[in-house]
């Protein structure tokens, strides 16, 4: 009895450590990817935005309109991207929890966005999926937060 606990102990810590190493990593890769997109959505670039949105996102904007990555992208790139004079609310994200569950893990944090007369604040929260070894949001869910 004592040989099969220690067999299973032997087996089981290791894996369990390697899974814990693993979702760190993702953990800090989706990190990365959210500060990567902050930037990239400053400047307005539709490439960072090809890049974080999945093909089938379901986005429910903070003025209650619920769009896909289609309307998105084309609202993103009619626009285009920004000169940085050009650049008049700059975005970061604060208080940011992950959760991960596998291939799956939901993003929550307080998007900041300043400029140079005001201070705006949303609850930003994201379902994303790891397809082909790339994390991307399929949901997206924004709402203006309570002053």
């Amino acid at each position: 009895m004592r040989n099969s606990l220690l067999l299973v102990t032997l087996v089981l810590i290791p894996a369990l450590l390697t899974s814990t190493s693993v979702i760190a990593d993702d953990k800090a890769e989706l990190t990365a990817l959210l500060a990567e997109f902050l930037d990239g959505a400053t400047r307005n670039d539709p490439a960072i935005h090809n890049k974080y949105w999945a093909d089938e996102l379901i986005y429910t904007s903070s003025a209650g309109t619920r769009f896909d990555k289609a309307f998105l992208m084309q609202s993103v790139t009619s626009r285009g991207e920004l000169k940085p004079d050009d650049i008049g609310m700059r975005y970061s994200s604060e208080d940011v929890q992950i959760l991960q569950y596998g291939d799956t893990a939901v993003i929550a944090f307080t998007l900041v966005g300043k400029s140079a007369t005001e201070t705006l604040r949303f609850l930003n929260s994201g379902t994303f999926i790891r397809k082909n070894g790339h994390w991307q949001a399929v949901n997206w869910q924004a709402t203006k937060k309570a002053e």
